[in-house]
């Protein structure tokens, strides 16, 4: 029996402040969590998923007690998951507006993982939130949000459609994310974030386009080891039978898996 790869997936965090603290209970504490879908798209024949948790200086712990690069050493690969924005001030900007002042505690900890992972020349896949971290832990900056900076684009978010909100995207020709879906120029996704990539980190390349905006949808890091980012949640294409037009998320995630795989071989 092959031994299964163990796939790290970055923590969601829940910070307890304001209205939330009137719930009571556990929701008066920090929590670190993973959303189901994500791991359920991870989770393949011979893979398992396991959560890494992050450390903050109220904590227990110390973050220097915890060596993110052990993670990296003994996990396959990596999943940075959505959520909440990157915070401005984690790529030299300040906030345009209260509301998108982000989590810059969850930024710190993802980029040091990222960089783990990255040194450890392990596989790094980013969803929606994690496409953009992928971007800013590599030197860009984001839109911080769409419909001011962009006012142009189409929607790419609505609170009441959710997952179900859908526009179409476009491979750029020769990419390899294109190579993944031969004879598919375009095709449908869904659309769940206000914030895009805008200056591109270093070593990144454009794979996906909006339709017609040309809003950053996917891209991938030239360097040695598999770095990919798309805005998309391929978690709920899987779930969703709305259209069967929307790009199926199979190819992208056995490309992940196959990467991991390969280095593990290696090593």
């Amino acid at each position: 029996m092959a031994k299964p790869l163990i796939i790290g997936i970055s923590a969601r965090i829940h910070h307890p402040v304001g209205p939330v603290r009137d719930l009571g209970g556990v929701y008066t504490k920090t929590l670190h969590y993973l959303e189901q879908s994500v791991a359920h798209w991870v989770l393949a024949k011979d893979v398992l998923a396991v959560m890494i948790p992050a450390i903050e200086s109220d904590g227990l712990i110390q973050r220097s007690e915890m060596s993110l690069a052990s993670y990296a050493e003994y996990l396959d690969g990596l999943v940075l998951q959505g959520g909440a924005d990157i915070a401005p001030e984690s790529y030299g900007e300040s906030p345009l507006h209260p509301d998108w002042a982000g989590d810059r505690v969850r930024d710190r900890y993802e980029i040091d993982l990222f960089n783990a992972f990255v040194a450890a020349g392990k596989p790094v896949i980013g969803i929606c939130r994690g496409c953009q971290l992928i971007n800013v832990a590599l030197g860009g900056t984001l839109f911080q949000d769409i419909p001011t900076q962009l006012p142009a684009a189409v929607s790419h978010r609505d609170t009441e459609m959710y997952e179900r909100a859908l526009h179409d995207v476009s491979f750029v020709a020769g990419s390899k994310l294109a190579e993944l879906f031969p004879g598919v120029g375009q095709a449908k996704i869904n659309t769940i974030h206000h914030q895009a990539v805008k200056g591109l980190g270093h070593d990144l390349v454009i794979e996906a386009l909006g339709v017609p905006d040309g809003v950053v949808e996917a891209i991938r890091w030239r360097g040695p080891s598999y770095v990919f980012g798309m805005q998309w949640h391929p978690e709920f294409l899987a779930l969703a039978t709305l259209d069967n037009t929307q790009l199926d998320g199979a190819p992208i995630l056995n490309e992940f898996l196959d990467s991991a795989r390969a280095c593990r071989d290696v090593t």
